[in-house]
């Protein structure tokens, strides 16, 4: 036919006492593509563009004070695949806000005595310089891991839950102390995932202070693993209903002493152990993102399918899952997943 190529070799007829038969060269074989990710999830779009709109205001004699908009890791350790993120939530891109959510990933030792570390911290929304607070409280609660790492692998591995609540609530309150002594009010939330190299440990330690989330992935359902919280004691009845208090001898009402300074609140520790099975997915997060899980169902049953795959996903199929948007929620988003083998 006029216009089309010459046949190859192996395209032309065969000639006598050749074996009959097709000859095939160069077939292409094409594995259908995963579904895309959806930009959103929910009866409407989010208010914000999904792709980063201004950059934060930078100083020229402090650019290492700059906070990139996002940050990827990944890591496969012992019988677990972690992949973790934090980026910048829209509400922050459209207003050209810096993040205030810090992510550390770090392992200390080697082998199968070493440890993995990932810490992820947020600022406080009105506190200045909120972003430098996250990172710093990241940065002190990895040192103090790092420093003891040895001793929180032996008790990992004995599974002595009750000398690691002890141990780590120590180390919590001594970073977070760092960063109150500086501003005279908790500046800062924190949460941890210990993750043992080992293979035979199947013990997951989560702790921190501050709101998020912990949830964990099995059989296709989520569920809240979030450690609950006691109620704080009932302050004593011993003044008026205006909180003045009483003189022991006449009941005269004594306004509180300016000497006697009011002690900031304490954000309460938690802590989880947990055992893990082969299959789950044991994800800690930020509020940005635990926020959206608990209140839209339609994001639960989304990432319940896209991460009950026996594999875990790669980095950049984990940032898209993460950041997929829900409207209402706009604030940066650091989360860590584990899928066990």
């Amino acid at each position: 036919m006029p216009g089309w190529p010459a046949p190859t070799a192996e395209q032309q007829p065969p000639g006598p006492g050749a074996p009959r038969g097709p000859v095939v060269t160069g077939v292409a074989h094409f594995t259908p593509a995963a579904p895309p990710t959806p930009d959103y999830v929910g009866s409407r779009p989010p208010t914000y563009a999904p792709e980063p709109t201004a950059l934060p205001a930078a100083d020229p004699e402090e650019l290492g004070d700059l906070v990139a908009d996002t940050v990827l890791e990944g890591a496969r350790y012992g019988a677990c695949t972690l992949r973790a993120v934090s980026l910048r939530g829209d509400s922050a891109r459209y207003r050209g806000e810096a993040r205030r959510d810090a992510l550390l990933v770090a392992r200390f030792g080697a082998g199968e005595q070493a440890l993995v570390l990932v810490a992820m911290a947020t600022g406080a929304r009105a506190a200045p310089g909120a972003h430098r607070a996250a990172a710093e409280a990241c940065r002190w609660i990895g040192q103090a891991v790092g420093r003891s790492h040895e001793r929180l692998v032996e008790d990992l591995r004995a599974d002595r839950r009750g000398d690691l609540k002890s141990g780590l609530n120590r180390l919590t309150d001594r970073t977070l102390g760092k960063l109150r002594a500086a501003s005279g009010e908790p500046t800062a939330s924190l949460r941890c995932l210990l993750l043992p190299a080992d293979p035979d440990c199947r013990t997951r330690v989560f702790f921190g202070a501050g709101e998020g989330g912990l949830f964990r992935l099995r059989d296709g359902e989520w569920r809240s693993l979030e450690p609950a919280v006691p109620a704080a004691p009932a302050a004593p009845r011993d003044g008026t209903p205006d909180g003045d208090r009483l003189t022991m001898d006449l009941g005269i009402p004594v306004p509180p002493s300016p000497y006697e300074p009011a002690e900031p609140p304490q954000t309460p520790f938690r802590f989880r152990a947990a055992l893990a099975r082969p299959g789950d997915v044991l994800m800690m997060c930020t509020s940005g993102l635990a926020d959206p899980l608990r209140g839209e169902a339609s994001l639960r049953a989304f990432l319940g399918r896209r991460w009950s795959r026996a594999a875990a996903p790669g980095l950049a199929g984990f940032l898209a899952d993460t950041q997929t948007r829900v409207k209402g929620y706009a604030d940066d988003r650091t989360a860590a997943a584990v899928w066990e083998a």
